[in-house]
């Protein structure tokens, strides 16, 4: 390929390949040529443009197919444009020529077709200066569309649009001609050729007057007569040409009357709207034509064409605008609404026609209202359309109060308004839905009268309208959910005093049910209580029901519903009511068979239908009970649900006689009966009805045999029995797209209605799978078919076998004994049957059964493949596949593979074809495994044969599909095919005509299942891997210029899968910019491809792609749609207005992602433009009311010059960056500002420091720092906070958290002693005030008193008088959570309370915990610098905050225990319900159902409990209240149980800490005063105070030390599990490796063994002495399993901590006291035996524990307690041989620690205890230290342990007795001199041999003074010692006299000097 990388083709290259390289070097070369003619200089073009010309022209010749041709005109073009353009004419007539010739053979078509693309493509690019020629080419062209086949048309249409765009107004004179050629084509037979006039006629209209004047009629007309028989795309192009065309009538100026002399008259929008909606009433038959149709009744609007219009009524208004909508929204809507009038019965004559109308209706509202407007305009829009309800509801009341004699006809009038109304109440409810919290002030403006409004209509004749004033009241709920309770409350009233109207009783449950299913919605829930009257109301009315006949039916309906309705909320509200709900359940239904035929013989026609209405009631709660409360289906329970089921089976048997009985009354209850059982069993386990499977088999046999249906409606059955990714195969209706609202009616056909909310009332309570949107249930006879093929599928599956065969086989019969459509109908549902039946085998891994079970099945499937219904085929494609996975047997698999193999080699007929070639692709993706090479090969073989059929798209599609499964499913296996599928694909891209998009679709899918199955093998670099990379890419290519939007959506997920696995070789330039061009794309698959590629690619490139599509922005600017503004705002700015524009879940999920790994990884870099873009969102509908407030908005601010000021001065005529955000992207907004912060807390330090950051941008002024933005964060953080939205608050309040805790120590450098945060307190104050009114939700107070508490923590504002103002805040939500449940709202469930009681409790919390901190530290001042006047005007001293808290303390401590203690009861675990206090859990503490509230709100109360036992008062009180300090422990015990987090186990640790010590204090303040109060002399008489009393016993749960010895066991064995006996297997010593713990465990081990330690005081003697075993085996068992060596000589925390506590016991004065002395003797000696044993080896392991540490225990037990525990000899010895051996490990750190260690035991005062020391080891030690002259120290670690040696020597020189002493010095002195230097060695030493020598010199001149006469004796002795001093201490003063003129600044110059003075001592 790279041979065709050059300017001129390389011809000789291009003679050499075969037919199909040819194409694809061609193509290649072309898109080398295309970039490459732009980057040439024009002088080299010219040089070479003869020759380029020439091969240009000759390829005309050579049959280029469809992307070679426009590839190729497009270079003609550029070239032109580039070079000379004096050949361009000779070009022209080329091509003309070219047109004109008469050779109509197939082969000569694509040189055609490729020469009228190059005429289009050079009139495109050069039209001006061709100016002369264009009639010629004109007139050429549209004389050749005459005989011309639709490929011709098709491109022809394409070429002129072209011409036209070209010449513009230049072409007037070609105009009508084009226009009546473009006519003919927009009603061509070929879908293809109707969109490319579209298109044409689109070009046209921008300069041909008359299409939007004269001929305005005419045109829409024809629209009209395109939309018959029209598929998706026509519908987009057509219904895109005519909204333009209208919406031009209304806004020309028309510049070309003058010129025309003709006086073109304005067309009003009346007008305009007439012309829609006469297309929409009376289609393309015209305005004269209809009116005799009409008098017959016989003509019907096709459904496509009035969905057509739909989408035209939609592209007119947004062309129009948001501002034109706003201001003629009421005459538009009225206009709207007259649709489904009664003006126009056309529209609404059948329940069906009026459905899909009332569909229609409602998305012309939904799109235009719901996109275009902004919040405010919405707001207007709905008042207008309230206003339109009340005007209806005014005309109804005058009827229904009228009681005369034309009260028919005003009957008539309600009908008529009902649809009207319907689709008024939706619009509202789908507004307000969408507003939120923001449509408060619509709610609160009683002029609008929204609720009363819609309440009033809940009484409409008209069911329909019934339903919809409840779902518009659900969606008020689910927007405000504080209007929730109160709209139910109303609803209830109203039901309840209105129970004797038939109206109300129905439209008031529908409104409670709705408003029911709003909760789940709503977080913060509705009050328990409610429960309680919906179920005795609903009991209420059941009973009733009986007692009124005309109100029996309602009652009944409305009973069932309020209960049904009720279980949506789920077993904590339905628990109480189960009992109630199962007897009323139990009651409906006869209790045996026998009571059932006494019914049915006493029965008339009226009570079998209420009773039928009633027992389907009861069905739908059930069957609502047991989706929505599976917790509570025990065993228990479902023994209570199966009693009735046997009877309604019975009931369900008995129907059709009934049916027969009493006629057609009965039809639709029987119906919805059947649809209901069938519903609750599927949900049922089929167990649970066992003994009537067969029963209900037969009666699903004979629903889908013998149907109500006439039309085989595919469409609702089969999809989901189909394969998801089978269905993009057939009509792409059934894909996702913008339109599905209203396209969806075109899938079901003709005869069939569209979902509708009055089919099923119960749906009402459901939640909606596609979003906001109303239900939309199926009619009943859909449904039940529906129903019972999902049921089918399970009672099949779970009958005998013999039963399963013979209703297979009677399935089989059905098909064959009916005819014609009847066939169709049925077929399609025993397929689906069968299907779902496989399905549920195959998904529960079951078996079909015996070999003659196959038979049916198999014939079955046979033939719905060979099936003409599309839908059908591909459903039995699963089937076929299931059946052989069911199977699973190798040979039945092949066999079911030869049949299609030998169906496809002989039948010539698509249908089988079609059916066939999938049905081996779903082998292949079920089976993977069958895939021999061989099977493979032929698989692959047929399927290519099949996929070059150019006969039949069809095939084609279906083929490739097919092979795209086995491409997929092959995986590895398939690398052999890889080359000839790829050069199979490329052909077929190359060669297949763009009008049959669907082939190049599956093509599509095959290129990308290949990418996949090569993955990364895509980045080798051999040849072969290179070729197939080409390709891969030159693929992609060609779709990525297909015109099919959902082509080039493959093409884009293609270059995404290549990116993955081949970064490199994707060009990111032009992807990124195909990505920018289709950001916008009407199209939903295209939109959603594009942002799944962006955000794969940002996760590697975010900054490369945000550049590239910058640089695309400012290069070509026709190219990217206006509605993207990249140029200004860049991809992140496009990206969030797409955000607010688009309403797809799944995309808007893609674009928060894309955007959110941008700014990780952007927003640091480019702070401004990110900050910027989140304010622009903020500021763009920041309600400037409201801002108004804050008065102190910083007035320098101004001075500095903002950006958005200096935005709005400038652009006063441009458009705001981002017009009217709705508030979820201004929440999104918030949430960016929240993560910049983050991000920047891992960059530059300057960003928190803003001296530093100042400095840095003087230097540079592009450096940017976050702290220098602070203005805007604090504005932000205050706009969102204080906006209508609910949400925004919610993200505004938790911006400001986080600014004030990243910004509150931030000195200001301007004014030390302050912050820079305390300049904005005014702003803080502003966004906290709303917070705290009485209407504000409690999850925003709860997040308002986080803000507050961190703020007062923060230490920002230093003037009490300024706190006070938030403080304030804090001290009215204390007053409201106390006045109790009274006061707090009745308006959400009481845990909503609970959380906004906790959370103020919290915030004091924190306060308090800061103000007890200050006071604590208030020796040291507040701020760095505190100037005296900042004290004097009240700031805060250190007791100024306690102060503000102290006024309620009392009620905050009492509060905070009540709060713990109901936690810690909740916390417990089910088995001690017992234990439970029957009355006492205020519900006000029930917890918190936010789990990550529950943990902040522990911490904060344990953290308030630790300020509290900070201060003595309380101390005390615990200390004197042992049960009050146990229940505390409790409390902290189940905490530590219940809650993993570290934290909180710290923290209840601490609180544990504080009550020992408040134990300790009293014990010891008991003691003292016993002591005073008897005097010492009767001091043996004295009481023992403390636990364990006189005998010792600790009673467990009267016990202070045995409740903590629990907790501390429980902290302890959590993180040491070998602690525990029971695990280790024996409570002695055992081998296990030594383990460093986290740094959490360790902390946690630590404060444990701190509390351990405490223990003991806390006893008396007694006591003491049974729990010393228990903390002594633990103390040492933590450093035994912790003992690991670290290097330089650490000890690990823990075992710092061990040995700490160690000390703290031992040193205990029990082990003193006379009563404990002994005891504790024996335990410390057995302990001290326990380390000794740790360090010997068990059973022939080796333990790697730290020698040090245990030395350092033994040391601590030997300096720690008395003599005797340790001097006995045994341990003594024991103790001695450890020291003896650690001498010997040549680890230097460990040397050093064991020196220093027996330094300290040589000094103990006690000579029995430290003289056995000296005596074993000091030889061994001197022995050590004489060794260094043969052995120099060579570091620092070397001379330390020489260091450390002299030291213990001197130490025991010091001790000695006098007799020995001088021996002592005399072993000492010769080592110290062996260390000297003389003056020579001095100067050359190394500095650790001058340390050792000066060490020595120092040491020798302390010693001499203190011991002179040995001094001077050992000197006699030794000439060479002494001679040695000498020289040396010369040396050393030579060296100090040369340092003496520096001595000022030297550091040793005071050593120096003084060792100077003291030489003299000879």
């Amino acid at each position: 390929m790279e041979l065709a990388h050059s300017l001129l083709l390389n011809e000789e290259a291009y003679n050499q390949l075969g037919d199909v390289q040819k194409a694809e070097f061609i193509f290649d070369w072309l898109r080398y040529l295309e970039k490459l003619l732009l980057a040439t200089s024009r002088s080299d073009v010219r040089e070479k443009q003869k020759t380029l010309v020439e091969q240009l022209l000759s390829l005309l010749n050579s049959s280029p197919g469809p992307p070679t041709r426009k590839l190729l005109a497009k270079n003609l073009a550029i070239l032109y444009s580039i070079g000379d353009t004096f050949s361009i004419y000779e070009t022209i007539d080329k091509c003309n020529e070219l047109i004109r010739s008469k050779d109509d053979s197939p082969s000569y078509l694509p040189t055609k077709l490729a020469a009228v693309v190059c005429l289009g493509s050079l009139y495109k690019k050069l039209g001006r200066i061709l100016g002369n020629t264009f009639t010629d080419t004109v007139g050429n062209i549209l004389k050749a569309m005459k005989s011309a086949e639709s490929q011709g048309r098709y491109e022809i249409m394409l070429s002129l649009q072209n011409i036209l765009s070209g010449l513009g107004a230049a072409a007037t004179p070609c105009h009508r001609d084009v226009y009546k050629a473009a006519r003919s084509c927009l009603t061509d037979r070929s879908m293809a050729v109707r969109c490319a006039a579209a298109k044409c006629l689109l070009e046209l209209q921008n300069e041909a007057v008359f299409m939007w004047s004269t001929d305005l009629d005419s045109v829409a007309t024809l629209c009209f007569k395109s939309f018959e028989g029209s598929n998706y795309d026509v519908r987009i192009s057509v219904s895109k040409l005519l909204g333009t065309v209208l919406a031009k009538a209304i806004i020309s100026k028309h510049p070309g009357a003058a010129a025309s002399r003709q006086s073109v008259r304005r067309v009003s929008l009346e007008e305009v709207l007439e012309l829609l909606g006469t297309g929409f009433l009376r289609g393309s038959s015209g305005f004269l034509r209809a009116s005799g149709d009409m008098l017959k009744g016989t003509s019907s609007v096709s459904r496509d064409v009035r969905v057509g219009v739909t989408q035209a009524y939609v592209v007119f208004v947004s062309t129009l605008g948001g501002a034109w909508l706003e201001k003629n929204f009421a005459a538009f809507l009225s206009h709207t609404l007259s649709l489904v009038s009664q003006s126009h019965p056309k529209a609404t004559q059948t329940q069906i026609d009026a459905v899909c109308s009332r569909r229609c209706v409602s998305f012309i509202l939904r799109a235009t209202v719901g996109s275009l407007l902004g919040e405010k305009a919405q707001i207007a829009a709905a008042k207008d359309i309230c206003q339109a309800i009340w005007k209806l509801k005014k005309v109804m009341d005058a009827v229904t109060s009228d009681g005369n004699l034309e009260t028919r006809l005003g009957s008539a009038d309600v009908a008529a308004s009902q649809h009207l109304l319907v689709c008024a109440l939706q619009e509202l409810g789908n507004l307000i839905h969408s507003l939120g919290t923001t449509a408060a002030p619509l709610l609160q403006d009683s002029s609008a009268g929204v609720l009363d409004n819609v309440i009033s209509v809940t009484l409409h004749p008209s069911i329909s309208v019934r339903l919809a004033a409840a779902w518009c009241l659900h969606c008020i709920a689910v927007a405000l959910p504080s209007y929730l309770t109160p709209l139910l409350d109303r609803c209830l009233e109203r039901l309840t005093v209105l129970k004797s109207s038939p109206e109300a009783v129905t439209g008031f449950s529908f409104a409670v049910a709705a408003l029911l299913g709003a909760v789940k919605h709503c977080p913060l829930g509705i009050p328990h209580g409610k429960g309680k009257i919906i179920m005795t109301l609903a009991e209420d009315l059941l009973c009733s029901a009986a007692q009124n006949s005309r109100l029996s039916a309602q009652r009944t309906q409305a009973g069932w519903l309020l209960i049904a309705g009720l279980m949506t909320l789920g077993p904590a509200f339905v628990n109480h009511h189960l009992a109630r709900v199962l007897l009323l359940w139990k009651c409906v239904f006869p209790v045996s068979p026998k009571d059932l035929g006494t019914e049915k013989s006493r029965g008339d026609s009226f009570t079998w239908q209420v009773t039928l209405e009633g027992r389907a009631g009861a069905l739908c709660a059930i069957k609502s009970f047991v989706s929505h409360c599976g917790d509570l289906l025990t065993e228990e329970v479902i023994q209570h649900l199966l009693p009735p089921l046997p009877c309604a089976v019975d009931l369900l048997t008995l129907l059709s006689s009934i049916l027969k009985t009493y006629g057609s009354p009965l039809k639709t209850p029987s119906v919805v009966y059947r649809q209901r059982l069938y519903e609750l069993l599927i949900l049922l386990p089929p167990e649970t009805y066992e003994g009537y499977l067969c029963a209900v088999l037969r009666e699903l046999a004979a629903d889908l045999t013998a149907p109500d249906i006439q039309v085989a409606a595919s469409t609702f059955l089969l999809p989901r029995l189909c394969h998801q990714d089978d269905l993009l195969i057939l009509s792409p209706l059934l894909q996702d797209t913008d339109h599905r609202f209203i396209e969806e009616q075109l899938l079901l056909g003709n005869g069939i209605a569209c979902g509708s909310l009055e089919y099923d009332p119960y749906s009402i309570y459901e939640k909606d799978v596609e979003g906001d949107s109303v239900p939309k249930p199926l009619p009943p006879t859909l449904s039940v078919i529906s129903s019972a093929v999902k049921l089918f599928g399970v009672v099949c599956a779970h009958v005998g076998e013999a039963q399963r065969l013979l209703i297979l086989e009677q399935l089989l019969d059905s098909i064959k004994h009916t005819k014609g459509a009847r066939q169709q109908v049925v077929q399609l549902h025993v397929v689906s049957s069968v299907s779902s039946f496989l399905k549920y085998v195959a998904g529960s891994k079951g078996h079909l059964g015996p070999e003659e079970m196959r038979r049916p099945v198999l014939a079955l499937v046979m033939g719905a493949l060979e099936s003409p219904s599309p839908l059908l085929r591909c459903a039995a494609a699963e089937a076929w596949a299931r059946l052989a996975q069911v199977v699973d047997d190798g040979a039945f698999t092949a066999v079911l593979a030869q049949v299609s193999f030998d169906k496809l080699k002989s039948a010539r007929d698509a249908v089988t074809r079609t059916g066939h070639s999938l049905a081996l692709g779903s082998l292949h993706r079920y089976l993977g495994g069958i895939s021999s090479s061989q099977h493979l090969n032929s698989c692959v073989g047929i399927l290519y044969t099949l996929s070059q059929d150019s006969t039949s798209p069809d095939v084609q599609t279906w083929a490739l599909h097919s092979l795209s499964l086995v491409i997929d499913s092959a995986g590895p296996l398939y690398y052999t095919h890889a080359e000839p599928t790829l050069s199979l694909i490329i052909m077929l891209l190359l060669n297949v005509p763009p009008t049959h998009a669907e082939v190049h679709q599956s093509l599509g899918r095959c290129l990308n299942a290949l990418i996949t199955t090569l993955g990364p093998e895509l980045q080798g670099n051999s040849t072969s891997v290179s070729t197939l990379r080409t390709s891969c890419l030159l693929g992609c290519a060609v779709m990525q210029d297909n015109p099919d939007c959902l082509v080039q959506a493959q093409a884009i997920s293609c270059l995404q899968q290549l990116h993955m696995f081949a970064p490199r070789h994707v060009n990111l330039s032009s992807l990124v910019s195909c990505l920018c061009v289709n950001l916008c794309s009407p199209y939903l698959l295209l939109r959603r491809a594009v942002l799944a590629c962006l955000r794969q690619l940002v996760q590697r490139e975010a900054a490369e792609v945000s550049e590239h599509a910058v640089t695309l922005a400012k290069v070509s600017r026709e190219e990217l749609t206006p509605d993207a503004n990249i140029r200004e705002v860049g991809l992140e700015g496009a990206l969030l207005t797409l955000l607010d524009k688009e309403t797809d879940g799944r995309l808007c999920h893609d674009i928060k992602e894309t955007l959110n790994h941008m700014l990780t990884s952007m927003a640091v870099d480019k702070l401004s433009f990110w900050l910027k873009l989140c304010k622009d969102v903020l500021a763009a509908s920041a309600d400037f009311t409201t801002v108004t407030c804050v008065d102190t908005m910083q007035e320098e601010e101004g001075d500095k010059g903002d950006d958005a000021s200096v935005l709005t001065i400038r652009n006063d005529g441009r458009p705001h960056p981002f017009t009217n955000p709705r508030w979820a992207t201004r929440v999104f907004a918030a949430e960016c500002v929240c993560r910049i912060i983050n991000q920047c807390e891992n960059a530059h330090s300057a960003h928190f420091d803003i001296a530093l950051a100042q400095e840095m941008k003087k230097r540079d002024s592009r450096n940017d720092f976050l702290v220098l933005h602070l203005a805007d964060l604090i504005r932000m953080a205050f706009m969102a906070a204080t906006d209508h939205s609910d949400q925004l608050r919610l993200s505004g309040l938790e911006t400001l958290l986080v600014v004030i805790r990243r910004f509150a120590t931030i000195p200001e450098p301007e004014f030390p002693g302050h912050v820079i945060l305390e300049q904005y307190q005014a702003n803080v104050g502003a966004a906290l005030r709303p917070a705290f009114t009485s209407e504000t939700p409690p999850d925003v107070t709860a997040k308002a008193c986080q803000v507050c508490s961190a703020w007062i923590a923060s230490g920002v504002v230093s003037d009490l008088n300024d706190l006070r103002r938030v403080h304030q805040l804090l001290v009215a939500s204390l007053t409201k959570i106390q006045v109790g449940k009274e006061a707090l709202s009745h308006l959400y469930n009481e845990s909503a309370s609970t959380m906004e009681i906790l959370a103020v409790l919290k915030a004091w919390a924190e306060v308090y915990i800061i103000a007890v901190e200050r006071h604590k530290n208030h020796k040291q001042p507040l701020k760095t610098t505190c100037s005296e006047e900042s004290v004097g005007n009240g700031s805060i001293s250190s007791d100024g905050l306690l102060d503000l808290v102290h006024a309620d303390l009392g009620t905050l401590s009492r509060l905070w225990l009540a709060a713990l203690q109901d936690f810690a009861l909740l916390t417990l675990p089910s088995e001690f319900a017992s234990q439970l206090p029957v009355e006492g859990i205020s519900v006000e503490f029930l917890c918190s159902l936010r789990s990550d509230a529950t943990m902040e709100s522990i911490t904060a109360c344990l953290h308030a409990l630790q300020a509290l036992l900070d201060v003595p008062w309380p101390r005390s009180k615990i200390g004197s209240d042992q049960d009050l300090g146990i229940e505390l422990l409790n409390v902290l015990h189940r905490v530590i149980l219940t809650r993993e987090s570290p934290s909180i186990q710290l923290a209840s640790l601490e609180v544990v800490r504080q009550i020992i010590c408040a134990a300790q204090e009293h014990v010891k303040e008991k003691r003292r005063s016993a002591e005073v109060d008897d005097g010492a002399a009767e001091k043996e008489t004295l009481p023992e105070f403390g636990e364990g009393k006189d005998t010792g016993g600790l009673v467990p749960g009267k016990s202070l030390v045995f409740a903590t010895l629990e907790l501390c066991v429980c902290i302890l064995v959590r993180q040491l599990p070998e602690l525990n006996p029971k695990l280790t297997g024996s409570p002695g010593v055992k081998a296990t490796k030594p383990q460093m713990l986290s740094e959490d465990g360790s902390r946690l081990v630590s404060a444990a063994l701190v509390i351990l330690s405490e223990l003991p005081a806390v006893c008396s003697p007694e006591g003491s002495i049974s729990i010393l075993p228990t903390i002594l085996y633990l103390t040492i068992g933590v450093l035994r399993e912790t003992a690991v060596k670290l290097p330089g000589g650490q000890l690990s925390s823990t075992v710092a901590a061990s040995l700490q506590a160690l000390k703290g016991i031992l040193s205990s004065p029990m082990a003193r006291a006379e009563k404990s002395h002994t005891a504790w003797t024996d335990l410390l000696r057995s302990a001290l035996t326990t380390v000794l044993d740790c360090w010997d080896p068990v059973a022939g392991t080796h333990q790697e524990l730290d020698e040090v540490s245990l030395l350092t225990a033994i040391t601590v037990f030997t300096l720690s307690t008395s003599p005797e525990v340790t001097t006995i000899p045994c341990l003594q010895k024991r103790c001695i041989e450890k020291f003896k051996a650690t001498l010997e490990i040549k680890d230097p750190m460990v040397q050093i620690k064991t020196y220093q260690l027996l330094l300290s035991i040589f000094q103990y005062p006690n000579p029995a205890v430290s003289y056995p020391y000296i005596y074993s080891l000091v030889s061994s030690i001197v022995e050590k230290l004489q060794e260094i002259d043969k052995r120099k120290p060579e570091d620092t670690t070397e001379l330390q342990i020489f260091q450390e040696g002299i030291k213990v020597l001197e130490a025991l020189v010091a001790i000695a007795e006098e007799q020995h002493r001088s021996q002592l010095v005399a072993c000492l002195l010769p080592i110290l001199i062996s260390f000297l230097l003389d003056e020579n060695a001095l100067g050359s030493a190394t500095s650790i041999m001058r340390n050792l020598h000066d060490f020595a010199l120092q040491n020798l001149m302390q010693i001499g003074p203190q011991y002179s006469s040995v001094f001077k004796s050992v000197m006699a002795s030794s000439p060479a010692l002494k001679a040695r001093l000498e020289a040396a201490i010369k040396g050393n003063q030579e060296s100090v006299k040369l340092k003496i003129p520096t001595s000022k600044h030297t550091k040793n110059s005071g050593k120096n000097s003084s060792i100077q003075l003291k030489t003299n001592f000879l």
